[in-house]
């Protein structure tokens, strides 16, 4: 795989690990809700207003952009596997970022996910 291919496929993985995080932050703004179908309109506003999902719904639709143009250099049986890699990014930005739990668990399961991107890059 060359730079441009990497860059193209990490980007895309960035883009999503951060899209998750800014949505997290967005629920979190808003609140615990409940849909009904007296607040679908009112909670639907509050959750379409609120800057972190605005900003994370860019970031989705970016990564799709680049990841087409990922897959048009990559094949997908080596690309789609690389982005298990926004779980490891996901579970330290939101340890950082949201003062979410970081255990033992965790970090097993890190190493294991880490492990797998390195032996399928290699194939």
């Amino acid at each position: 795989m060359n730079l441009v291919s990497f860059s193209l496929i990490f980007a895309g993985v960035m883009l999503n690990a951060a899209a998750q995080i800014l949505m997290k932050a967005g629920t979190n703004a808003v609140g615990y809700f409940e849909f009904s179908s007296e607040n679908i309109l009112p909670i639907g506003w509050k959750l379409a207003t609120e800057w972190h999902i605005a900003a994370a719904l860019f970031c989705y639709a970016l990564s799709v952009i680049i990841w087409i143009l990922a897959l048009s250099r990559v094949p997908v049986s080596i690309a789609f596997p690389m982005l298990s890699m926004a779980y490891v990014v996901n579970a330290v930005a939101a340890w950082y970022l949201l003062g979410e739990a970081f255990s033992l668990t965790k970090v097993a399961g890190i190493g294991v996910i880490i492990l797998g991107v390195i032996i399928i890059s290699r194939a």
